[in-house]
Order: C-alpha cells, then structure tokens, then sequence
C-alpha cells in the first residue's frame, strides 16, 4: 500500500514538474485587458498555489486557455481554498465564452470572500456576455467600491452607463414615434434613473406625457428640464403652451417671452401676439366677449368691435364734440364715444343713440363704407377700386339710399351677397358674421390681429 501510495505521490509531482516545465509566454499586449488580475489575500503567500496561479494568468493573458486552465488545476490542488486560483478559472471561462460557468464560479469565490473585488469585476463581465446590463454595473460598481484603486474600471463604468442610457434613449424615442406612449414613458423613466440630472431627458418626456394628456405631469417634467439648464428654449415654450391651455395666461407669456430671448423666432413671436390677444380679450366686458354667439348684433356691439379692433382708424378722426343722451349706462360707452366722435358711426337727430337696437345689414355697410373711408386716405391706391365701383344687387337699385354703401362694402370684399345676388340690406346682422366683416376690414387696414379666435 505504502509502494502505491509513492507511486501517486511521484505522478503527481512528475504532473506538477511538467506543468510548470512548460515556458511562459511573453505578453507583449494582454489578451484580455479588462480582465482583474486576481491580487493574493492578505496575510500571507499562497506558496506552490500562487505560483501556479500566477502562471495561469500569463498564459491566459497570452491567449493560452489550454496551459491556463493546467495550472490552475495544479494551483488548486495544491490548495483547494486558494480563491485567487477560482477566480483565474472564472476569468478563464470567460476568454472561452463560458459566461454561464464564469458566473457560477465567481459567485463560489466571493461566498469564500465576500467583497472580493476581482471576483465582483468578473462576475460583472460574466453578466455583461448574458446581456444582464443593469447587474453587471452593480457587480461592477461593487468592485470599484471594494477596491477604489480600480480606476480603469471606474471609466468602463462611466461607459457602459453612457451606453445603456442611450439604449434606453433609443428606445423611449421609438415607443413614442410610434404611438406607444405608455412604453415611452416607462423607458423615459428608467433612463432618468440612470440619469437623474438629464434636463433633455424630463424635456422628451415631457412631451410624451403632453401627448398622452397627462398634463400636471408634463409640466412637472418640462420645469424640471429648465431648473436643470435655463437656457431650454424648447421646454419653456412647451410650458408656455400647456399654460396658455389652463389659460394661464400671464405664466404663458412669461414662458414664451423667455424662450424667446434665448431663441427667438416667428413662430414664438406669433405665439407672443396672440398670448397678449387672448390678455386683452379678457379684460374686456363679458358683453364683448360674447358677441360671437350672438344670433342678433346690437348697436352697441357693433361699437365695441368696431372700437376695439379698429381703434388706429378712430383716432385721427375722433376729436370732435357728440352729445348722446342715453348710453350713460351702457357696458359699451367708451367704444361709443369713439365711433360716434369719429362718425362713423353717429347719433340719431334726437341724440339717441339707441344701444340695444338691431343691426341690419344696411346699417352694417353704413359703417363699412366710412371706415373704408378712412382705409382709403391711407391707401388711395387700393380705394380707387371700391370708391368707383357699382355693383349689381338683385335687391337694391341704384337710386336707394343704402346702394353707395352696399356697393362699397361688396367691391372692397368686406361683405358678401348670397348666391342669387342679393345684399338683404334689412336682415339683422349675427354677431359671428359682423366679426368676419371687421376682420376683413383689419386686414385692408394693415392691422391684422394675429392669433384672434373671438371678438
């Protein structure tokens, strides 16, 4: 038996001396530079083992996975609990594309040494090759933290979280393109989790959100992206835009106004203009604001239009003295004044001006035909046209009292007649259609008000 067990004993160091007979390569350019060389535990040398060890990376780093994986075997069995040893196996297994028995190996080393930063690397990059990104930067970011002196590590990291956030990017912008907002939202939520301080991150999914009508959310988020960089004209003006929809108008102002001095455009310019439109509006009388609807247009409201929006052709005429007797109490004075001071609209003989009577079409071409007036001394040429005209109205001859008017009104495209020809000079005249009338009169002025949606 004692012959035997000499006979074993001699194999096994004939085995060892051959092993170590083999030379060492000369690794001019590590194989697998990313790799952790395993360092030795503290307190002591691991003798036959480390040696063996040390031999195996060599060849591993000279790309020789046969002679590595032998000594390793020969380290191990010169000590078993060498866990330096195990973890040159694992990154062993790694060079042969073994990411599943790496794995399994360097998790055997760290329950030897927990906190073992070159097992906690190679686990990493076992994680990494079965594409388990979010573990593998945890394994690897375990390693750093073991062993702060991994600086290269430390830089992969920074890489591979660079990459995965614009994976993550990629596939939020995908999923929103295509329609799936929810999936965009999720994907967007998980990249700021990797990127928390990522102002164009909280800006696209903001817009999703905008998209999806989850509208206090978008907001939160698009603020957000301007607290991180001030300087986000696209967040701002989208924040202007969900506030103008709250009809918070102020704060959509200030929003637009602020992108806008950072980059200014026309299209913030026009969205600036009608802000301040819709800002006037509201400050008008509840009266003005709901002549759009009505079916029947009041004296007093063809005032307030007329004084509101045309107000720079009642100035130059407005100096003269009226005397009206019952508009004291009207929620249109002001405009009354002014278009009665202007003539364009006068008092009746007994100095009544009479509010709350019924616009006809006749009256509305009155009108018209002396703010056309005005239009004209500032462009005689444009005025030659609807001052010479005579239109034909199946309606209204020549010689009535309403024609001059009428014809100026229709040659000037300000008013229409319906299909057969007719003006209907004593149909009452609705609100929207007086709306249009003032609009086109506007646009002949050279004053037109951008952005209006009402009166």
């Amino acid at each position: 038996m004692r012959r035997v067990l000499a006979l074993v004993l001699g194999a096994t160091c004939l085995l060892a001396a051959c092993a170590r007979s083999v030379p060492l390569p000369v690794v001019a350019a590590p194989k697998f530079p990313d790799y952790i060389r395993p360092s030795l535990p503290s307190g002591g040398s691991g003798g036959r083992a480390e040696v063996a060890s040390d031999r195996a990376w060599q060849f591993l780093q000279a790309g020789d996975l046969r002679n590595a994986s032998r000594e390793v075997e020969a380290a191990l069995d010169a000590s078993p609990a060498f866990y330096p040893a195990s973890a040159t196996l694992g990154y062993v297994d790694l060079a042969a594309g073994e990411a599943a028995a790496a794995l399994q190996t360097f998790d055997r080393v760290l329950t030897q040494a927990a906190g073992y930063a070159p097992a906690l690397a190679g686990r990493g990059e076992a994680l990494l090759a079965l594409h388990r990104g979010a573990e593998a930067m945890a394994a690897f970011e375990a390693a750093v933290a073991a062993d702060p002196s991994l600086v290269d590590l430390r830089r992969r990291i920074d890489v591979l979280k660079f990459r995965t956030l614009q994976e993550r990017l990629a596939a939020a912008r995908r999923a929103a393109q295509e329609g799936r907002t929810a999936e965009a939202i999720a994907a967007y939520t998980d990249a700021l989790a990797s990127s928390p301080d990522s102002p164009y991150l909280y800006r696209e999914l903001g817009i999703v959100e905008r998209q999806r009508g989850d509208l206090d959310a978008a907001l939160e988020h698009l603020r957000r992206a301007v607290e991180l960089d001030p300087a986000d004209a696209g967040s701002l003006e989208q924040i202007g835009d969900l506030l103008a929809g709250r009809n918070d108008l102020a704060g959509a102002e200030s929003a637009y106004a602020s992108a806008s001095r950072i980059d200014p455009s026309p299209a913030l310019a026009r969205k600036i203009d009608a802000i301040r439109a819709r800002a006037d509006l509201a400050r008008l009388p509840a009266e003005y604001r709901a002549i759009g609807a009505a079916s029947q247009l009041t004296r007093a409201d063809l005032a307030a239009l007329i004084g509101v929006r045309l107000a720079p052709l009642l100035e130059a005429h407005g100096r003269g003295a009226v005397v009206i007797t019952d508009v004291r109490l009207s929620w249109a004075l002001p405009w009354i004044m002014a278009v009665a001071r202007a003539g364009v609209m006068a008092p009746f003989d007994n100095h009544a001006f009479q509010p709350t009577a019924i616009v006809r079409r006749a009256d509305l071409a009155q009108a018209v035909a002396r703010l056309l007036s005005r239009i004209g001394e500032r462009r005689p040429d444009a005025a030659a046209g609807w001052e010479s005209a005579r239109r034909s109205f199946t309606d209204l001859s020549p010689g009535h009292l309403a024609y001059p008017s009428a014809s100026a009104a229709v040659a000037s495209g300000v008013m229409t007649t319906d299909p057969a020809g007719a003006f209907q000079p004593f149909r009452p005249v609705a609100g929207a259609e007086a709306i249009e009338v003032i609009g086109r009169l506007e646009t002949l002025a050279g004053q037109p008000a951008a952005g209006r949606t009402s009166p």
